[in-house]
């Protein structure tokens, strides 16, 4: 993880479709999350993981099962309260090689701004497979 100063960034690149396809930044590598290079005043870090040096997986996004906190104390049927989105699954991730050559079983992964991940126990080498745990944001409203 290295620092980018936000000031520096000057130029997105795009395609005719609108896809970023460069940055032309300035990139300082003696700096690390959480330590100040000089008098730079740090906004941001930018994560970044290579395509070629990774590998795909499947990530599953677990979210609340019904739109209410409490369905049975509703009047109405509780199924009529069920969250449609309560699993999205993303199949165009990529993550590090080295969750696909070590035996991380029962180990838990901070996955940038997604939340807290565990290996799915039927993940195959030729098919990761990561299942959300906890999210790092709570969605549902407070009362």
């Amino acid at each position: 993880m290295r620092v980018i100063h936000p000031g520096l960034l000057k130029l997105l690149v795009k395609d005719q479709q609108g896809n970023i396809t460069e940055l032309h930044c300035k990139y300082f590598p003696d700096t690390k999350s959480g330590k100040n290079q000089g008098n730079l005043k740090v906004k941001s870090t930018i994560h970044w993981l290579s395509i070629p040096h990774a590998v795909p997986a499947e990530i599953r996004l677990y979210d609340k099962l019904f739109n209410v906190e409490d369905p049975d104390q509703l009047a109405d049927h509780f199924i009529d309260h069920f969250n449609n989105n309560s699993v999205q699954i993303l199949q165009n991730a990529y993550v590090e090689k080295d969750l696909l050559t070590q035996d991380y079983s029962g180990i838990h992964f901070q996955f940038i701004r997604l939340g807290y991940f565990i290996k799915d126990k039927n993940s195959k080498a030729d098919r990761l497979i990561f299942n959300r745990t906890v999210d790092l944001k709570d969605s549902r409203k407070k009362t």
